[in-house]
């Protein structure tokens, strides 16, 4: 066990510079490929109306002039060792790990990351819960009642929850049950647990919900699909001959044999929402990494657009790892050489 979590981190890390070094190369060496110079490539990320004076900045600053390995290799030194940045007379430093500073609030971009990660982690948690909760229980029910109408009816609202899109169930959420019946609070009324835990639930309640119903309509179709393939194993008739009970059948040997594949896409699923919800959280007005990243490509703030690329990266690795590990924990036949 020891030895695969380390070769699973060393991967962890060879991974996330390979993020890194694409996400890097796509702003700063594409435009170069494209014949864009370097003045250019500055002008860019000066604002609608740059000056020489602007450009020459942006250019010492980011290093456009410097080949891209050297300019890539600056970056990852801040990430590790931290960098000095010079503003005139003033040089400030950036600890480790540094992502630099914003170009539109001229804020360290990791104090931006760790202000906003709260809104987006109880918003996936929050939504992960609901859709694990709802999605396998509606899965076992169906597979256990197959051709019912239950299993009909439950697998219909299944195929209408995955082709609906989070944007449009949002909308419709948030005119029904906010505007016109005014059960939950509207859009962009989200408030930290910090400061008022009752009103933080409230603004919350919804977006799960929203966002849960496209998760567990896909979890539910995979939770029925495995339990139907399980249930027809020599273990389960042979659980059975011995005189379980049909509860513990179906719980401690078909659903823990049909955990595997929902654990898999779980860690993809929740690693991707870590790295912000930006459909959900632009609908509801929730000041998450999504709505961060959204704002930043627009106004084409790099250094936030590269944190949260490698943030995203980050959670979907860690959240996999932890995933893996669970493998022989849920499923004694997996186990992890």
């Amino acid at each position: 066990m020891f030895a695969y979590i380390i070769r699973r981190l060393i991967g962890a890390v060879v991974m996330l510079l390979v993020v890194s070094m694409v996400t890097f190369g796509i702003f700063f060496w594409l435009p170069k490929i494209a014949g864009q110079t370097t003045d250019q490539i500055a002008a860019a990320y000066v604002g609608k109306a740059p000056t020489v004076e602007a450009i020459q900045d942006t250019k010492e600053r980011l290093g456009l002039d410097k080949p891209v390995v050297v300019q890539y290799g600056n970056y990852v030194k801040a990430i590790v060792v931290g960098k000095d940045y010079k503003a005139g007379p003033v040089t400030d430093h950036c600890p480790a790990p540094c992502l630099g500073y914003s170009f539109r609030s001229s804020q360290p971009v990791l104090d931006t990351l760790v202000d906003r990660a709260p809104a987006t982690l109880s918003l996936a948690l929050g939504a992960a819960l609901v859709w694990l909760v709802a999605g396998i229980a509606t899965g076992v029910v169906s597979a256990l009642r197959r051709g019912s109408v239950w299993d009909r009816g439950a697998m219909i609202i299944a195929l209408a929850g995955v082709s609906l899109p989070i944007y449009f169930t949002g909308l419709v959420s948030l005119a029904v049950f906010s505007y016109s019946l005014k059960i939950f609070p509207g859009g962009g009324s989200y408030i930290p647990i910090t400061s008022n835990p009752v009103k933080w639930f409230e603004a919350l309640v919804l977006p799960w919900i929203t966002l849960a119903f496209l998760y567990a309509a896909m979890y539910a179709r995979l939770t029925r699909a495995g339990m139907l393939e399980t249930m027809n194993e020599d273990y389960i008739r042979t659980a059975r001959a011995k005189g379980l009970l049909e509860r513990t059948v179906v719980t401690k040997h078909a659903l823990r044999a049909s955990l595997t594949p929902i654990l898999t896409i779980f860690g993809l699923d929740l690693g991707l929402l870590l790295g912000g919800a930006v459909l959900t959280e632009n609908t509801f007005g929730i000041p998450g990494l999504g709505q961060l990243a959204i704002s930043s490509i627009r106004g084409g703030d790099l250094p936030m657009v590269l944190g949260v690329t490698l943030l995203t990266a980050a959670s979907i690795i860690v959240i996999n790892l932890i995933v893996d590990m669970l493998y022989a924990i849920v499923d004694p036949r997996v186990r992890l050489g």
